[in-house]
């Protein structure tokens, strides 16, 4: 496997585990916030960040006894600044600030800034040979062969944090690896599962964030609402567990219990199962190679009663189609489809294009980015940069369709 899963790291000297975390105020940074706190006896932490939540940042810094607290956001670093007068915590901002986050000297790191603005931050815990969480898919997506690299050249260690993929790590035997035939990714079908194409079409940002069984940011709650999600958890799941594409299946999970399954050529097939509460897969990450308690609901398979998968429908949920394509074209393509998913998906929250113009303009904006490889850092933000461009011309041309549409014939 790409991932030398995972070597048995101790902890520091003192039996207490260095922490830092990229992405505090996000819904995983909270969450890891909240387990640091139910156990100080077992963690310190050197360094948090956050986009621009400069209040919430301050106050999780106090109560960590953080040595370091950076925005990314320069507007936010005076609020942050006179919040943490006082305090013995130094305070950066930037994308500069960010990486020298990641540069403080924690064992564990937990890489949760969402979207690409990830990239760089993570990648600098891994070339110091941290132990980095990792719960921003994109990092992978973007740019998963040259992080992997990095990983094994740098010694590093590479947790994953998103539910799916800690699940099928908690099911897969990386020491006989000849005898598993595939994995299995669930996905819950978002709040759109049984709509029709036509009730999606007139669908809200605030109907699509609006998860049925899952707490998380408006991105990553419309990237569930479209299952571009289990798109880039496909492209994820290649990297970390060294897998082609016709060895990853997806199937729709409504109940959200069943997180990933791993299928062994005996015919067994191993499952993780728990409530969707992501505390769980990230106190798994967070004690490894122990088990850390969480406070998270007991599963109750009585109470639940019935557990359903169906097949994906990728007519009405074309990303899933579209990511898949882009994993086996490789190269800079994926890192394109990031690009353009991200743009979009903000243009739909910001009420400029429709729901079902998300997949349309990430498919064009592919088709219209030529083919190449990703050899270092530079190609992935030239991919990146071009892509962001073409995506936000077609989703200007898109809005404007919309608005002649609503005014209908003169």
């Amino acid at each position: 496997m790409a991932i030398s899963m995972p070597k048995r790291k101790p902890r520091c000297g003192d039996g207490v585990r260095r922490v830092s975390i990229l992405g505090a105020t996000g819904s995983v940074g909270k969450n890891t916030v909240d387990l640091l706190r139910r156990n100080p006896e077992r963690f310190a932490v050197e360094a948090v960040t956050a986009k621009d939540h400069a209040e919430l940042l301050a106050e999780q810094a106090v109560a960590l006894g953080a040595r370091f607290a950076a925005v990314a956001d320069p507007d936010a670093y005076p609020r942050l600044k006179e919040a943490l007068a006082g305090h013995p915590i130094s305070v950066g901002c930037g994308p500069e600030a960010l990486v020298e986050a990641a540069l403080y000297p924690a064992d564990w790191v937990m890489a949760a800034i969402v979207g690409a603005a990830g990239l760089a931050p993570t990648l600098a815990a891994v070339r110091r040979g941290a132990i980095v969480a990792l719960a921003n898919k994109e990092v992978l997506v973007c740019a998963g062969e040259f992080v992997m690299r990095e990983v094994k050249r740098c010694g590093a260690t590479l947790l994953p944090v998103d539910s799916e993929h800690n699940a099928i790590w908690q099911c897969f035997d990386s020491s006989r690896i000849e005898a598993i035939d595939r994995i299995i990714l669930t996905a819950s079908g978002g709040p759109f599962r049984e709509r029709s194409l036509d009730e999606m079409r007139e669908a809200t940002p605030a109907e699509a964030v609006a998860h049925p069984n899952w707490r998380m940011g408006a991105k990553i709650s419309v990237d569930s609402a479209t299952m571009m999600n289990k798109g880039l958890e496909l492209i994820e799941a290649h990297h970390l567990f060294d897998l082609e594409s016709d060895r990853i299946d997806i199937v729709v999970h409504p109940q959200s219990i069943v997180h990933g399954l791993v299928t062994y050529h005996d015919g067994s097939v191993l499952a993780q199962l728990g409530t969707p509460d992501m505390r769980t897969p990230i106190a798994y990450a967070l004690g490894w190679p122990e088990r850390l308690a969480a406070p998270t609901k007991s599963l109750d398979l009585a109470a639940i009663g019935r557990l359903s998968f169906e097949p994906p429908d990728e007519r009405r949920f074309p990303a899933l189609r579209i990511a898949r394509s882009a994993l086996e074209a490789g190269g800079g393509t994926p890192t394109v489809l990031n690009a353009a998913n991200e743009t979009a998906v903000y243009a739909f929250l910001d009420g400029r294009i429709g729901f079902l113009d998300i997949a349309e303009v990430v498919e064009r904006t592919i088709a219209m980015v030529p083919a190449g490889d990703i050899q270092s850092l530079e190609d992935v933000h030239n991919f990146d940069k071009t892509a962001r461009e073409i995506a936000i011309r077609l989703s200007g041309v898109r809005a404007n369709a919309r608005r002649a549409e609503a005014m209908g014939p003169r």
